[in-house]
């Protein structure tokens, strides 16, 4: 166990920044008029609590914030609250079972009511209950209880010592949600409040004005935002849907648009939209891994849709002879080649960044089809009718293989495919269009959630550079079942105890230097024990108009953290 004295050197150690707003172009507010955005993968929802996807979290950005967020550094700095809490200012107690955040005095929702600590602890209740189903409910493990001894003072108190206690309202995944809003929204009856969930009240620069599902979402600029002249745009039009390479187009060879969010491309089609001449591609790297899950339930649809929830041996994913053998049947190079080029790199890792916690105790760029082979047939899984597909106490290796729609997903499904099928698979190849695939309705058989095939892939990431409640998505109780309305963290439906009892020491451990080993443990263990096969550590790629300023590539926390800083160069 570590000493209080390194507990408490730990807590007053993070980075701490200067509030972003704070500075920027000048100017009356909505001066620059109508900004356009273009995510080709379209929000289902406006409320991050209810989908896993980097979509929802992103476009709900616009309009509800957390307490404080993650700048494009990855240091913390305030947001709505004051400042960050430490143990040097206070803010931590020195058992560091206590957090006080303060709140900015005179901040208003949208609609002129004042915001309080009473939304902030509404939030944690909201997310908590056990019959809403949040998708971020690991952000909140470990809290015994939200207290508000005045309007402006929020006090966490946790259940143990938490050496890293900015998991809870922080990023743009943990943001806070208006109490008088959400009040009969609470448990089951979350996923039922269409209005509330499409039309958020926030403190952020933008309202929405009108939500399509899947399609466009119109916002204007908060009329009772904090920062005077902000935001410089008068209006945003949030367009979703279509695909990749038409969105880079869009912004860099034709301008409809100003800005195109995760431009996964191969990088020659980037190159030549780039001598399109009116936009530019932005990118840089955080922890975003496209990795293929694998199913530690039975997918078999003869067992209904709730049964295929419960976590059980896979019939054959459950054999490490043969998700070992999966792996090494990939060539990590080639794919980082044909799908990303410079913003792609063989990945080995679950959570490849920040580097101090990224694991170098597994290689994977070397393919080894022969060594494939030779480990299932050493394991017993043979091809004894000639069919081309091995078989073992009458189990066949036939998987289903979903991802959303995507040209470069596709490519790799083609490339793997082939792979598998060298050594002894038949591989039936699915794939969903985006929109559907990552967002949150629990009554659609086609989410990431749900997971109704073998494998699926997939890339997502998170908030911040500490990794522990991402870490914490491969905790026995944060699969998603129906009792959560399908959501939930651990996507593969990953259960090992002595994974889940290493993520409670690392909870329990403070200082970077004790921290690490524990994380790269835990990385290691859900990669080599079934939860997934890593393929390519991603740099996240956007692009923006020439002519639109203040724009800061975010890979810590949502890319549209600072929307309120952009603004028209030369209007």
């Amino acid at each position: 166990m570590t000493t209080k004295a390194a507990l408490l050197s730990a807590a007053a150690s993070f980075v701490l920044a200067p509030m972003a707003y704070a500075d920027g172009h000048e100017g009356e507010r909505g001066r620059d008029g109508e900004v356009s955005i273009i995510y080709w993968q379209a929000p289902s929802t406006m409320n991050p609590f209810l989908s896993g996807g980097t979509k929802d979290v992103e476009a709900a950005s616009l309009v509800i914030e957390p307490l404080a967020r993650f700048d494009e550094t990855g240091a913390i700095q305030p947001w709505l609250a004051s400042e960050i809490p430490t143990t040097e200012n206070g803010g931590i107690s020195e058992d560091l079972k206590t957090v006080t955040w303060k709140l900015q005095d005179g901040i208003t929702w949208s609609d002129g009511t004042p915001f309080t600590s009473a939304d902030v602890k509404f939030t944690y209740e909201y997310c908590t209950d056990p019959e809403g189903g949040c998708a971020q409910v690991t952000k909140f493990e470990g809290i015994e209880s939200v207290e508000t001894p005045d309007d402006l003072t929020v006090v966490i108190t946790f259940a143990e010592p938490q050496p890293y206690p900015y998991s809870a309202f922080t990023g743009g995944e943990s943001p806070i949600l208006q109490q008088a809003q959400f009040a009969d929204c609470v448990g089951a009856a979350a996923s039922t409040c269409t209005e509330q969930n499409f039309n958020p009240i926030g403190t952020g620069p933008f309202v929405v004005d009108e939500f399509k599902t899947n399609d466009v979402i119109t916002l204007s600029a908060n009329p009772n935002f904090r920062f005077e002249g902000k935001p410089a745009f008068a209006s945003i039009n949030f367009k979703g849907g279509g695909d990749a390479e038409a969105a880079g187009r869009a912004v860099m060879q034709t301008g409809e648009f100003d800005y195109a969010w995760n431009l996964q491309l191969a990088p020659e089609v980037i190159a030549q939209m780039e001598t399109g001449g009116l936009g530019t591609p932005v990118a840089g790297f955080g922890p975003l891994v496209e990795r293929i899950m694998l199913n530690n339930t039975n997918p078999d649809p003869a067992l209904g849709p709730d049964e295929r929830s419960v976590v059980r041996p896979h019939p054959f994913l459950s054999d490490p002879a043969v998700y070992r053998a999966m792996s090494m049947a990939i060539d990590r190079p080639l794919l980082v080649e044909i799908g990303y080029g410079q913003a792609g790199k063989v990945g080995c890792n679950w959570v490849p960044a920040p580097e101090v916690y990224a694991s170098t105790s597994m290689e994977c760029s070397t393919q080894d089809i022969e060594g494939a082979k030779a480990m299932l047939e050493e394991a017993g899984w043979v091809d004894s009718n000639g069919d081309g597909v091995r078989e073992k106490d009458g189990v066949e290796l036939r998987m289903l293989y979903q991802t959303s729609t995507n040209a470069v997903r596709q490519d790799f499904q083609q490339l793997i495919k082939e792979w598998w099928e060298e050594i002894g698979f038949a591989v039936e190849l699915r794939n969903v269009s985006g929109s559907v695939f990552f967002g949150g309705d629990a009554g659609s058989p086609d989410t990431f959630q749900k997971f109704y095939a073998d494998v699926e892939m997939y890339a997502n990431t998170f908030n911040g550079t500490d990794p522990q409640s991402y870490l914490g998505n491969g905790l026995c109780d944060k699969a998603p079942r129906p009792e959560t309305q399908w959501q939930g963290e651990n996507i593969s439906r990953f259960c090992d105890e002595e994974y889940d009892a290493l993520w409670a020491e690392l909870a329990a451990t403070s200082g970077v230097e004790a921290r690490a080993p524990i994380a790269k443990q835990l990385n290691d263990m859900i990669v080599q024990r079934g939860g997934m096969i890593p393929l390519v550590h991603r740099g996240r790629l956007s692009a923006h108009a020439n002519d639109l300023g203040g724009v800061k590539l975010n890979v810590w926390d949502s890319e549209l953290w600072n929307v309120a800083d952009w603004y028209r160069i030369g209007e």
